[in-house]
């Protein structure tokens, strides 16, 4: 029996709300909380207004393009073009998901960038990794390592009270990974980040964005899910 034949009317848009959720309108290019030039020496302004309003844009404009082409196809029972969608619909949605992670876990250093995690959150870090540094270390060697383009994540294992370290490839986001990860940090290691700055050494771009890590986002949601019963 042809695959057109067993994806009724009703399965297909009830695959499409899962996707949709809640969502009735366009995504928009979050705003960020800092100026472009206010992340220097770390990451120039140059890179900060390209990769927000360029990069990041394209990822918002192409998934709700791709969202737009998903409804079409849907009220169509389109199941061909529905399935054809799914990479616009992951890369572009991951795009955005990720980077909008990213901008709020940069701050200048004014603003706290680069404080090092306090709290249960910076204990889970020295129990887990034996320092801080120990952290960064691995995070700044896997992000290095990663072929082509990518991100490195601090993400925490909800099932397991644990936090880890993954890297995922293009705009996956972290939930790729595995479920039950929630992102705390991420690190977009794609060259669009640093090149302008420093061209095609990312372990410079690495060593040097931790100066302007926030901490304190990243373990307000660790708190968030994984709360203190101290």
């Amino acid at each position: 029996m042809a695959f057109r034949t067993l994806v009724t009317k009703k399965s297909v848009r009830s695959s499409f709300e899962q996707i949709r959720g809640l969502q009735t309108t366009a995504f928009a290019l979050p705003d960020l909380d800092y100026d472009y030039g206010a992340l220097e020496p770390a990451i120039s302004g140059e890179i900060m207004k390209l990769h927000h309003q360029k990069h990041h844009q394209a990822y918002v404009t192409n998934y709700n393009k791709a969202l737009e082409q998903l409804d079409a196809a849907v009220s169509k029972s389109d199941s061909t073009s529905i399935a054809k969608l799914h990479t616009a619909l992951k890369f572009n949605g991951g795009g955005h998901i990720n980077h909008s992670i990213f901008w709020k876990n940069l701050a200048p250093v004014t603003e706290g960038g680069g404080e090092p995690p306090k709290g249960s959150f910076g204990g889970a870090i020295d129990s887990q990794f034996g320092t801080l540094e120990a952290l960064v270390q691995k995070m700044n060697a896997e992000g290095a390592a990663l072929q082509g383009s990518g991100w490195v994540w601090l993400g925490l294992d909800k099932e397991l009270k644990r936090l880890v370290v993954e890297t995922t490839a293009n705009q996956d986001p972290l939930v790729s990974s595995g479920a039950n990860l929630v992102p705390l940090l991420g690190i977009d290691v794609w060259e669009h980040a640093y090149y302008l700055q420093y061209k095609n050494v990312r372990p410079d771009y690495l060593k040097n964005i931790w100066k302007v890590i926030n901490w304190k986002f990243a373990g307000e949601v660790y708190e968030k899910e994984c709360p203190s019963t101290g």
